[in-house]
């Protein structure tokens, strides 16, 4: 089963750290929180990292 990133609107305050990480898979939406702009943008590792490095632990892994 395949598994994509997600994010925690409740959560994310717009550091923007992981669109830096992880620039082919998030952005940042006109509300100023980060958004899945393609959830295979990025190398599974690199998605990994962007949530590892999440200050407020807003992105996860979900299950398709």
């Amino acid at each position: 089963m395949a598994k994509k990133p997600v994010i925690d609107k409740d959560l994310c305050t717009g550091d923007e750290v992981c669109v830096s990480v992880a620039p082919d898979t998030f952005e940042m939406g006109e509300d100023g929180k980060a958004k899945v702009k393609d959830p295979e943008g990025d190398d599974e590792s690199i998605i990994q990292t962007a949530i590892d490095t999440c200050p407020e632990e807003a992105i996860s892994w979900e299950e398709e």
